[in-house]
């Protein structure tokens, strides 16, 4: 999500991030037990992604500490919110707070403004409790699911996807980033009631432990199964082979390229188009923010032609 905020933040468009607050791992966990507040990580990411700051100030943002036991781990940016969560008393307050400092292009909003639990059932029948557990035990994921399971969204959230004119999913971890806010119960109501186009960006990667191996339909399905009904108008793929990005180099083993299986994506949306939307940064292959922003602004002109 962060990537493509990037680029469409340079657009005259309407922003409004969603974002989950499932995440227990790393800094982020620590915080919601000493703290009581959602975890910031994801939060942080995608503000620091639509900031409109010097490049010193998001730097610092991002900045996690290395040295002292006690700042171990942390990032700056989470601290912050900790801190402004506690001086407003409430943590969608402190997101709207920091988006002022940072002057943000559009609106971030927690899917919650509590705690999220997510839990995973996997193909065996194992329960895992946690997000940053889920991908470690490495079998197939049969469903995840939330608690407290009548966990209420802010209004405004509500608001902004009845007003919106698109509703973007992905890309991003299927199971542990995208589903956790579809299974706010009002976030998918309002969605599904939405008259807004609906576009999925598929991931350009399996994940091992989440999604490894899976087909871009396969991805799909597990979007439609966890909302209850199917809702996507469009499905935007990777048209680049992986070979031609890297120019010669050999592609990291773990970067296994998701499978555009048109004929049974055919059966599950109405839309599928093909883009050169990926890049190689830091040898490994990711979305280009400028890519996609500016296919995504196409596609609400109504000039991207759907396969």
């Amino acid at each position: 999500m962060s990537t493509m905020l990037r680029g469409l933040k340079k657009y005259p468009v309407d922003l409004t991030a969603i974002v989950t607050v499932a995440d227990d791992g790393g800094s982020s966990g620590r915080l919601l037990d000493q703290y009581d507040i959602p975890p910031p990580g994801d939060i942080r990411q995608v503000m620091a992604a639509l900031s409109d700051v010097e490049p010193l100030i998001e730097k610092m943002f991002q900045y996690r500490f290395s040295t002292s036991d006690d700042l171990k781990g942390h990032s700056l940016g989470n601290l912050m919110l900790a801190a402004l969560t506690d001086i407003t008393g409430d943590f969608a307050s402190a997101v709207e707070k920091m988006g002022q400092v940072l002057n943000i292009k559009g609106k971030v909003l927690p899917a919650a403004n509590q705690k999220i639990t997510l839990h995973a059932e996997l193909d065996d029948g194992t329960i895992v409790t946690g997000e940053s557990k889920i991908p470690v035990y490495g079998r197939k994921i049969r469903k995840v699911y939330v608690s407290p399971q009548e966990v209420e969204p802010l209004p405004e959230t509500v608001r902004v996807i009845k007003r919106a004119d698109l509703i973007i999913f992905g890309p991003g971890s299927l199971y542990t980033s995208i589903l956790p806010t579809i299974l706010v119960r009002d976030i998918r109501d309002a969605v599904l009631a939405s008259s807004a186009k609906k576009l999925y960006i598929n991931n350009l990667t399996t994940q091992e432990g989440e999604t490894y191996q899976y087909t871009a339909s396969e991805h799909v399905k597990a979007l439609y199964d966890h909302a209850g009904s199917s809702f996507l108008d469009t499905v935007l793929l990777n048209e680049t082979e992986f070979e031609t990005l890297y120019e010669g180099m050999e592609p990291p083993e773990t970067q296994l390229p998701v499978e555009n299986d048109i004929e049974a994506l055919q059966l599950l949306v109405p839309n599928i188009v093909l883009g050169d939307v990926s890049t190689v940064s830091d040898g490994r292959i990711i979305h280009d923010a400028d890519k996609v922003a500016s296919w995504v602004m196409g596609y609400m002109e109504g000039t991207i032609i759907s396969e």
